[in-house]
């Protein structure tokens, strides 16, 4: 387990290391090739995922629709879907860790930059690359299933009826705040060294948090909890209810993620309590 141990000289030395927080802002992070490879790396996971995930949506719906010739247990199903959003990013959150921290998503962007993780340039430009390789990976699905994308709705979210603006904005805040809270567990530093003898493999945990979250809240707004995934979406797909319900697929997220932020840093590691003891010893 992570322990504090006493020093020769008094001192607490601990068993973990916290990175120091990021500068708000870094201009210096503009020269270095290091960003624009994470950034690409960024655009080139959004892309894949939402081409393999909308891909799965559409293949559903086209066997499972009865008036084309289809069966109504036939396909994938709920539970498909749910595999294949939360199996990519396991997938991708495990090949692009090492390059970019593997966001893939302006939420999970958001909560890490308000923990100080990334700086807002580096923030920026990833929800940059994040939309727009959204926007080309479902593109590409339009181009490769133009018979059927616009019949079956393009993989576009929005509310589904019979619900509420406010259930559906609250799906979303609790979906994207499981998401981001299991992204800075699994990524603590204090739990990889408490929990050195388990081995955890960050990806998993946080694919099966994207799983989970869409099995419940499919039936609600097709589940966003990633606003790159619901404006790549909405963009190709460019029908009126899917913008009609569009700031609910940015607004929730976003919530979502800084109640994350705020719970995993100020409660649980206790960051401003700590912050504010150092300031009074200094004092």
């Amino acid at each position: 387990m992570a322990k504090d141990v006493e020093g020769a000289e008094g001192a607490t030395a601990r068993d973990y290391e916290d990175p120091p927080p990021t500068p708000f802002f870094d201009a210096e992070e503009l020269t270095k090739w290091s960003l624009y490879r994470a950034v690409i790396a960024e655009f080139v996971a959004t892309l894949l995922f939402l081409y393999v995930t909308v891909l799965t949506v559409i293949g559903y719906k086209i066997s499972s629709d009865t008036k084309a010739g289809g069966d109504e247990c036939g396909g994938v199903g709920i539970l498909g879907i749910s595999w294949a959003f939360g199996g990519m990013i396991f997938i991708l959150v495990y090949c692009t860790a090492g390059i970019s921290g593997g966001h893939i998503n302006p939420a999970v962007t958001f909560g890490l930059f308000l923990a100080r993780k990334v700086s807002l340039v580096r923030a920026v430009l990833y929800m940059v690359a994040q939309c727009l390789g959204a926007i080309c990976g479902v593109g590409f699905v339009k181009a490769f299933q133009s018979a059927y994308y616009v019949r079956y709705g393009g993989g576009a979210n929005s509310l589904a009826d019979g619900y509420s603006t406010g259930t559906g904005l609250a799906a979303e805040i609790i979906g994207t705040f499981v998401l981001v809270y299991t992204v800075f567990s699994a990524t603590d530093p204090k739990r990889n060294a408490r929990d050195s003898h388990v081995p955890v493999l960050a990806p998993l945990p946080i694919g099966f948090a994207v799983f989970m979250v869409h099995l419940a809240t499919i039936p609600i707004t097709g589940t966003g909890i990633n606003p790159a995934r619901s404006f790549g979406a909405a963009v190709i797909f460019n029908e009126s209810k899917p913008w009609d319900d569009h700031w609910i697929f940015w607004v929730g997220p976003f919530i979502g993620a800084a109640i994350a932020a705020f719970y995993h840093q100020f409660v649980l590691r206790a960051s401003g309590s700590k912050s504010l003891g150092s300031f009074r010893s200094a004092a």
